[in-house]
């Protein structure tokens, strides 16, 4: 592992555990050369996944991306961190597991979306409005009659 201070190869880990949820592991490194001390993260990567934007292009699958996105449409919002990195684990998983290389911007915004409908509503719209591009107020109407539309049955009292 490259060290990020002084770009040395010559590293040491120091400390290794598994998170708590054991998908991932945390090794704490030391740098022989400068003495920089830092974390790492390992994870289980099933494929190497390729994402067709809209516009045609192919671009490397970036995990990192995808948790910065789902954070921000959780900004502000009451979902802890950890809820955060297991939402964003389970559409990794889940598009890894199609069983293909390559796979839509499409299909990982609806993965996301979907995973944000049952995790927080406004965090659900913030996603969706930047995903399918609204312009309109209209176009809010109508991502949160799609909401309140699934939440009815839950919500009515049975007699």
């Amino acid at each position: 592992m490259r060290c990020p201070s002084c770009a040395s190869l010559d590293t040491q880990v120091k400390d290794s555990r598994p998170t708590e949820d054991s998908a991932v592991i945390r090794r704490r490194r030391v740098c022989l050369s400068c003495n920089f001390r830092f974390t790492t993260f390992e994870r289980v990567q099933l494929r190497e996944l390729t994402v067709i934007k809209r516009n045609g292009r192919r671009v490397p699958f970036d995990r990192d991306k995808l948790l910065r996105s789902v954070q921000i449409a959780l900004r502000k919002r009451p979902v802890d961190a950890e809820r955060i990195e297991q939402m964003v684990s389970k559409v990794v998983r889940e598009l890894e597991s199609l069983g293909e290389n390559e796979v839509s911007s499409e299909a990982i915004g609806e993965a996301v979306m979907n995973e944000l409908r049952d995790v927080d509503d406004v965090a659900y719209v913030r996603f969706a409005s930047v995903y399918k591009n609204f312009r309109e107020a209209k176009d809010f109407e109508q991502a949160l009659a799609e909401l309140s539309d699934e939440t009815k049955p839950d919500t009515q009292v049975q007699k």
